[in-house]
């Protein structure tokens, strides 16, 4: 994996001394959120850009990992990276559709019964689940489902591995979990109304919510710049209030006050949607018009938000469905090898794990068959690919597994994607070295 010395990981110490610091920090100058945007309760429909719906037989279980199966995904501080990681032997004991399955994450709707993935979990070995459809019936039902989910992991279905178990919660018309013991968190635009530090102690309250409820990772902050000469005509941003600012500089400070407080309160956290999706006017959640971005370069500065969450040790990197024509003309920019991997990993040296907005309904990649969106993405440099359709996934893993039996430079590059995944399960006290 590739690594820089410019980026900075958060330093070693206890997640516990530093959410009691930045819970401090909220006694003393955080306010209350003012009232949230409207209600977003339905997935297929809400803002686009974030992931509005979102998602292998073992022959030999891995012994160099230890099975989550207490029932309890609550414990998910994620811890700094480190040079020995045991990531590589425990890919090393997978084959290949435990490998496969580590790179999917799929949809569970909010009006499914939370059985309803028990046996695509066991016989696909996912890796991961999002919640999605508007939870709005507070902790209590959340944590229920995510126990459950979290109980599924075992060293035969899951290769020893726990879940990550997703959620949309970024504030404003984007808010998947509602209810009593979750916050009303404005949007964007609102937040960005105060200062960092303010953020950082309300998004320290807002995970600890989540990882109570059994979240372990947010898919937020957007990092997106809606410029002023678009605003509300940004399909997938701008209309929902959804950006911090249209500065770049302010969208930094703020992206980084929002993953500090994640980090506090022990949630990985997801920039999207890279390379920025403020400049379309199309949302690539419902259609494959208006989203080609004719302005957007390698070394823009809209990309300085995604900048300073690389530096910041981002747990994640969403990459949005939108078109580039100054980067990789035609092309969509999950599909991109020269966006995900020569300018997200290479010139920002960013080598964590890279995830996929939506490509399980979208219509922007509707032309692309539905095996191609998983085997794409992986060849360009991504990880897991996020589908909001159950239905689409063994086609997704087929395709990966008979991908990898004939090309075994496929097969290099999930194993080098899978790593990647362990790791962070590693820091995140999802697996565990022997």
């Amino acid at each position: 994996m590739r690594q820089s010395s410019s980026r900075r990981r958060p330093p070693t110490m206890s997640w516990a001394v530093v959410a009691a610091a930045v819970t401090a920090v909220a006694a003393a100058c955080s306010s209350s959120p003012p009232a949230a945007g409207p209600s977003a309760s339905a997935v297929a429909t809400t803002p686009s850009g974030s992931t509005s719906a979102s998602s292998v037989p073992t022959s030999v279980p891995p012994t160099s990992a230890t099975p989550s199966t207490t029932g309890s995904p609550t414990t998910t501080a994620t811890q700094p990276a480190t040079p020995s990681s045991c990531a590589p032997t425990i890919v090393s004991g997978m084959d290949s559709d435990e490998r496969a399955g580590q790179l999917l994450m799929v949809g569970l709707d909010s009006g499914a019964s939370r059985t309803s993935l028990d046996a695509l979990v066991a016989r696909r070995h996912l890796g991961g689940v999002i919640l999605l459809g508007g939870w709005t019936g507070g902790t209590d039902r959340v944590r229920v489902t995510t126990r459950h989910l979290a109980a599924l992991a075992s060293a035969e279905d899951t290769a020893g591995l726990g879940l990550l178990v997703a959620a949309d919660q970024e504030g404003g018309a984007v808010q998947q979990l509602r209810g009593e013991g979750f916050s009303r968190m404005p949007s964007a635009r609102v937040q960005d109304q105060g200062s960092p530090s303010g953020l950082t102690a309300d998004a320290t309250r807002w995970a600890n919510q989540l990882r109570t409820a059994g979240i372990n990772v947010n898919l937020a902050p957007v990092a997106d710049t809606v410029p002023t000469s678009i605003g509300r005509a940004n399909g997938p941003i701008g209309q929902y209030d959804r950006q911090f600012s249209s500065d770049p500089e302010r969208v930094s400070r703020m992206v980084g006050a929002f993953i500090a407080g994640m980090r506090a309160g022990g949630v990985a956290s997801t920039v999207k949607h890279f390379p920025g999706i403020g400049r379309i006017t199309g949302n690539t959640d419902v259609t494959a018009r208006g989203i080609t971005d004719r302005t957007t370069t390698v070394d823009d500065p809209y990309l300085e938000p995604f900048r300073t969450g690389i530096q910041d040790g981002v747990e994640l990197v969403m990459v949005g469905s939108a078109i580039y024509s100054r980067i990789d003309p035609g092309t969509n920019a999950v599909f991109s090898r020269p966006i995900v991997t020569d300018l997200l990993r290479d010139r920002l040296s960013y080598d964590g794990v890279v995830i996929t907005d939506d490509v399980g309904a979208a219509r922007a990649v509707a032309a692309v068959p539905v095996g191609e969106r998983a085997t794409r993405f992986i060849q360009a440099g991504g990880d897991i690919t996020l589908t909001a359709r159950p239905s689409t996934v063994p086609a997704m893993h087929d395709a990966m597994t008979r991908k990898m039996k004939q090309d075994p430079v496929f097969a290099k590059e999930v194993q080098t994607a899978a790593t990647r995944v362990v790791d962070l399960k590693l820091r995140m006290g999802l697996a565990h070295c022997r």
